[in-house]
């Protein structure tokens, strides 16, 4: 039996890792919502540039943390030494019940779907057992619900892919960042291509410049401009994930900041060219109009006619085994640390001879097979972005504690522009969880629910460590 993590992710597997993360559906998509948010080209190119400019100052503060505590677990790490153990635990528990195994869950089932339209027969309306049905919920101003429990052909073409991946992180950390990396380069070319046509193709009718007059949410500017961070947020996380594995990464003081940064970097830098390519060829109100706000299918289309649906599809597919490779190969780790801690299940504390968690990648995969044979976790992920962001900021304030709880400890990587950065970075999220508490009351309290219900369960895992 292994006593520890072994060191075998570079800096180019780090890189890929988290841009493999990064680049999921959400620049094929988000879009199209931004701008019928905030009507025009300018304020979908601001809300993306913010959002990049936030994301890398927020990278700037992880990356002094996770060099002085290279370790599995990342920011479950960093904020038991910053917070203490209940504030771990109430992120460890939220990532798993809800972010990381239903994020899985929703991109599995979502890759089925996607698989329906080359496949004929995959769909979430093709049961091959008959579901369970249960009536939605109310509760107060929220719904629950309604459940359809079981197995569809689109499920099950996700599970199937879960399950392949999760053999895959089994055997090695080596050969899923390997898998991760060659996923990735892919990806990366194929929203290049994207791009390089967007940008160099003429399309062949007029595209009209001026705002989308269309209906909007009726916000006030600036609470149209931090509600419209919720989907570009979404779409560029994902970088979170390398800390992850950070007892797995060589040489960790130079390669995790390093990577951090240039991983982000890359997909900003991509995000903010695809966008343009979209204006390009779509203008503001082609963008707000996209069918089912598919707006690279859309680009692609008006550029390449009949085509686009089966490439946009493909490239969908590969940016869907990325992401989940990607969630898969790193989340188990933090539950292993919260095992160490006495605050998991005890077995998921054990790596096995090749290094790997294994038996936190399985209760992985059980939970996540859980929440997709529900069909609810979509849901449940829009209540839980509030928290995620929330913990985002407690671990970026993290910088600010520890500097000031531990002077002496080796800090390999400083915060670049400390302490202007991180300060930004906080008050940045603080302004966009302000506005989503005011005009999207249904997502926000009910991710602080759930995150709370972690409370009673700390204090029922303490009890039982010392009554032992």
């Amino acid at each position: 039996m292994s006593t520890g993590y072994r060191r075998e992710v570079g800096l180019f597997s780090a890189t890929m890792l988290i841009a493999g993360c990064m680049i999921g559906s959400g620049i094929f998509v988000v879009p199209s919502e931004i701008v019928r948010t905030g009507h025009s080209g300018a304020f979908l190119l601001l809300t993306w540039a913010f959002t990049g400019l936030l994301t890398l100052v927020g990278v700037l503060a992880f990356g002094e943390l996770a060099a002085m505590y290279p370790q599995a677990g990342g920011p479950y790490v960093y904020l038991k030494e910053a917070y203490g153990r209940r504030v771990a635990f109430l992120f460890g528990w939220t990532t798993f019940a809800i972010i990381e195994c239903g994020s899985i869950a929703a991109v599995a089932s979502a890759f089925g779907n996607v698989l329906g339209t080359l496949v004929p027969g995959f769909s979430d309306s093709h049961w091959l057992l008959p579901p369970l049905r249960i009536a939605e919920m109310h509760l107060g101003a929220f719904t629950l619900g309604p459940w359809a429990l079981g197995l569809t052909s689109a499920r099950a073409a996700g599970l199937l892919l879960a399950a392949l991946l999760t053999w895959v992180n089994l055997q090695g950390i080596r050969l899923g960042s390997r898998v991760q990396s060659a996923v990735t380069l892919a990806k990366v070319a194929a929203l290049a291509g994207l791009i390089v046509l967007g940008l160099t193709m003429t399309p062949p009718h007029a595209v009209a410049s001026g705002p989308y007059l269309g209906g909007g949410p009726g916000l006030p500017l600036l609470g149209a401009f931090l509600v419209a961070q919720v989907g570009s947020l979404f779409a560029t996380n994902g970088w979170n994930y390398l800390p992850y594995i950070g007892g797995e990464v060589r040489d960790p003081g130079r390669t995790l900041p390093l990577s951090l940064s240039l991983g982000v970097g890359l997909v900003v830098g991509l995000y903010l060219l695809a966008n343009v390519a979209y204006l390009r060829v779509l203008g503001p109100t082609g963008i707000a109009t996209a069918p089912a706000g598919r707006v690279a299918t859309e680009t692609l289309r008006v550029l390449l006619g009949s085509r686009a649906g089966g490439l946009m599809a493909g490239a969908i597919l590969v940016s869907m085994i990325g992401y989940m490779n990607g969630a898969i190969l790193s989340s188990p780790r933090i539950y292993q640390a919260m095992a160490a801690d006495g605050l998991f299940f005890r077995a998921a504390e054990r790596l096995d001879s090749r290094g790997v968690p294994a038996v936190a990648l399985m209760i992985q995969a059980l939970w996540t097979g859980c929440l997709a044979l529900s069909g609810t976790y979509d849901q449940l992920l829009d209540f839980i972005i509030f928290a995620e962001l929330l913990f985002f900021v407690l671990t970026v304030a993290g910088v600010f504690i520890l500097r000031r709880k531990c002077p002496d400890h080796p800090r390999p990587y400083r915060t670049w522009g400390h302490p202007v950065t991180p300060a930004l970075y906080i008050l940045g999220c603080c302004a966009i969880l302000g506005g989503l508490l005011v005009y999207r009351p249904s997502y926000t309290w009910p991710g602080l629910v759930l995150v709370l219900l972690g409370l009673p369960l700390y204090a029922l895992v303490e009890k039982n460590k010392h009554t032992r």
